[in-house]
Parts: structure tokens; C-alpha cells; sequence
């Protein structure tokens, strides 16, 4: 969280800091309307920034994961920068429209102003002509962007409509961008403001364009069909097996793929749970957390097409400590199915301690998990809430007491996992040695 924090940081204040460094003298007198004008190029640039990191880290690029720690920490940056575009958006149009409501209610009164300047260079003077235009475009996809934003933050519309409208942010994006470039203040362009939005915008509308055709990630796909599936009734996990047909990179435990079983309803995220042995199988256990998950064991069947995309993921298991702790709430025992299979070819590793907390124990399931642990020679402590309690600090550290020389790895509910990290906190357990996956994609 801290780098997704920090990163947030860094893109608004260095923004801002460019920005003032385009025209510092902005912060003189002049009465409402300089303070209006300062305000609204100042959202403006804010805005159109954030947006377009957003839509820069909608390509899902590989090579900023090591940075974030993971595309689930480049989703979550994804969405803050959402929220503050919309955040900067709505002050922006609140300053812009405002303004002219309180003029035209009589609250104010517009200053005389002369005739502009005459432009010498043709293409300023081309965006002199369109301002009108421009304005136009801007308020109706400001609109559009809050219709969107509420679909993808109100998480009472099902995922299918989130991702069919989703799509459609690219335009109002591209709009946007139309919008700016005619309205950008024509000296911002000569300064570093102007080159780093010009930057943005230009990869953003890139990005934007990828998205539209519907080309985000196809070089990371691969295709196959459904080998396997398995029903555990207790605890509703269905396991799916599949088999791919074309070419896999492989993967390594802790990491996802985004999965489409039906190209109507789109790529879902789920967390793979198996070892790559190079034989094109994978498998996944999928959780009926909503409307399309609740319908998959009725509707997938052995031979159906499945496309995946990935990995992505540093759930990597990668530290340097002495032991390891692992914390599954859930269905988060995913990765770690998917690890102990990988441990369990491996001749030594650090000692391993992996507690299991659930509400709905399935035997079977149970049994399967007791027994690959065996053979990754892993500790495994299965926590029923029903029949032994929920799961906190007191107890890993009353069975862990070597647990201040351990990393510990949690995956599963966020509330869980963050009462987790704030007692461990409280003993003195660093916040480097708590890895959690945020495995939310809206």
C-alpha cells in the first residue's frame, strides 16, 4: 500500500509543481475571476494527468510490477487514480460552470475584457476558433465520466456491466483529450507542463485506442479448452481444470491470469492454484462470489473454449527471513495450493507454517490440502470459524513462536487481512515482512 500511496503522491505533486513552474506569477492579485482561471487550469492539468496514468496502467504493463509490487497494487493505483480524476474533474466543471451560473443569476458581474490578442501561429489560432466546441465536448464527457465512474465504483452492478461500459471510458477519455489540448493555455505548451502532458495524453490515447479495439494483453493470451472440472459441495469452490492448446510462458505460484469462458461476460480474474510442470495444464479453484461466478457450475462443461491471459502477479513468496508464515481466509488458500505444489518438488525450503481459516469446511477438500502439505513438508493448521473461532494475532503467534524471524504471506477477505496486519504491527512485526494480495479489480 505504501508504494501505491507514494505513487499517488508523486504524479499529483509533480504535476502541480510543474504546473507552477509554468507561470508562478498566477498566484498574483486579481480578483475572482484570475483566482477562477487559476483554478481551473490548475484542475485541468491535475485531472487530465491522473486520468491519463490511468489509462497507461489499463495496458496492464509487466515491467511496472516489479515497482507497484504486483498488478493487483497496479489495479488499486488504477482506481485512485479514477477516483481523483473524478475528484479533480468535478472541481474543475464546478469552477468552470459555476462560474457562469452565478453570472447569470446576477451574483456576479464579468469584467470587461478586450479583444484578444491576434494569433501568429496558425494552429492557436485554429483552437481560438473552436473553444466553443471544445467546452461542449468537455462538459457532455464529464457527464458521461461520472455515469461510468458510478458503474465502476457501485459494486451493486454486476461485473458483465462494468466491464461492457468500462470500455467506453476510453472515449470519454479521448474526448477529454480533444477537449484539453484546444483549452491548454497556448504558453503551457513551450513549458515542461505542456511536454509532460503532451507525453501523457499522447501515450493515454494509445492506450485508449488498444482498449477500443479490444487489443489490451493479446500478446499475453493463450487459448485451450476445459479439461477437468471438480465440484466441492461443502465449501462451493468449483475446481477447474484446463487444458491450452497454444503457447504458455508459465508461471509461478501466487500469481493470476484472467480467464474468459464466455466471450460475452468478459476476462475474469482468478488466482491460478497449480504448479507449471510445461504440459499446458492449469488449474483454478473459483469461489460463487457473483452473478457470473454462481452460474459457472451449471454452464461450464469438459471441452469447452476457454481464452487466458498473464500471468501478472508478484505473490512470489520472495523474502529473505528465516520462516514463513502463510494466512488463507477462504478462498485464498489459492495461491498456496499452487505453492505447495511447487514446494513439493523442491529437496528443502524454509519451515512453513500455513493456517487455513474457513467457514464452510469441505472433507474431501480438506483431506486433498492435508495431504499435499505432507509432501511439501509444510505445517498445516486448518481453523473451522464455527468450531474453533476466528482466526487473529494471539493465535499465529501462540502456534508460531519463532514468529518474529517469519514473513508472513496472507490471501483472502481484505477486512481480514488488514486486522491482521495491524495487531501483528502492534508487536512490533514490520510492515515489509506482511505481504497481501488486493485482489480487487473494481
Amino acid at each position: 500500500m505504501k508504494r501505491i500511496k507514494l505513487g499517488l503522491i508523486l504524479i499529483l505533486s509533480g504535476l502541480s509543481l510543474l504546473w507552477w513552474l509554468a507561470d508562478p506569477m498566477n498566484l498574483g492579485d486579481g480578483g475572482y475571476f484570475a483566482i477562477r482561471t487559476l483554478a481551473v487550469h490548475y484542475s485541468g492539468v491535475l485531472a487530465m494527468g491522473v486520468m491519463s496514468v490511468a489509462m497507461l496502467l489499463a495496458l496492464r504493463p509487466l515491467w511496472l510490477e516489479p515497482l507497484l509490487g504486483g498488478l493487483d497494487k497496479g489495479y488499486r493505483l488504477h482506481k485512485w487514480l479514477g477516483i481523483a480524476g473524478l475528484a479533480l474533474a468535478t472541481v474543475h466543471w464546478l469552477w468552470a460552470q459555476g462560474t457562469k451560473w452565478a453570472v447569470g443569476w446576477g451574483w456576479l458581474t464579468r469584467p470587461q475584457r478586450g479583444p484578444r490578442p491576434e494569433q501568429t501561429v496558425e494552429i492557436f489560432r485554429f483552437f481560438q476558433e473552436q473553444r466553443g466546441l471544445a467546452e461542449t465536448i468537455g462538459e457532455w464527457a464529464f457527464y458521461g465520466f461520472v455515469v461510468l465512474a458510478a458503474i465502476a465504483l457501485i459494486k451493486r452492478f454486476p461485473y458483465r456491466r462494468f466491464f461492457q461500459t468500462h470500455r467506453l471510458m476510453a472515449s470519454i477519455y479521448l474526448a477529454l483529450v480533444v477537449h484539453s489540448v484546444v483549452l491548454l493555455p497556448f504558453g503551457y505548451w513551450s513549458s515542461a507542463v505542456g511536454l509532460v502532458l503532451a507525453a501523457l495524453m499522447a501515450g493515454g490515447t494509445y492506450a485508449a485506442i488498444l482498449s477500443l479495439a479490444g487489443r489490451i494483453g493479446r500478446a499475453h493470451r493463450a487459448s485451450g479448452e476445459v479439461a477437468r472440472i471438480v465440484r466441492h459441495p461443502s465449501n462451493q469452490v468449483l475446481e477447474v481444470e484446463l487444458l491450452l492448446r497454444t503457447a504458455w510462458p508459465g508461471h509461478d505460484a501466487g500469481q493470476f491470469a484472467f480467464v474468459s469462458f464466455d466471450p460475452t461476460e468478459g476476462p475474469h480474474p482468478f488466482t491460478i492454484a497449480s504448479a507449471w510442470a510445461g504440459d499446458g495444464r492449469m488449474t483454478f479453484m473459483i469461489k460463487p462470489l457473483g452473478d457470473y461466478t454462481c452460474t459457472l457450475p451449471d454452464r461450464l462443461k469438459l471441452g469447452d473454449a476457454v481464452e487466458v491471459e498473464g500471468p501478472y502477479g508478484r505473490f512470489d513468496f520472495a523474502d529473505a527471513n528465516e520462516r514463513q508464515i502463510w494466512v488463507a481466509g477462504g478462498i485464498g488458500i489459492t495461491p498456496f495450493i499452487a505453492r505447495l505444489e511447487a514446494l513439493a518438488g523442491q529437496p528443502a525450503h524454509a519451515p512453513v507454517d500455513l493456517f487455513y481459516s474457513t467457514r464452510q469446511p469441505d472433507e474431501g477438500f480438506i483431506a486433498s490440502l492435508r495431504q499435499l502439505a505432507d509432501k511439501a513438508r509444510v505445517r498445516l493448521h486448518v481453523l473451522v470459524a464455527d468450531r474453533d473461532g476466528r482466526l487473529d494475532a494471539d493465535g499465529i503467534c501462540r502456534t508460531v513462536p519463532e514468529w518474529p524471524k517469519a514473513g508472513l504471506w496472507f490471501c483472502g477477505p481484505a477486512g481480514f487481512g488488514n486486522a491482521l496486519r495491524q495487531a501483528l504491527g502492534i508487536r512490533g512485526f514490520g510492515a515489509d515482512r506482511f505481504h497481501q494480495e488486493l485482489f480487487d479489480m473494481r
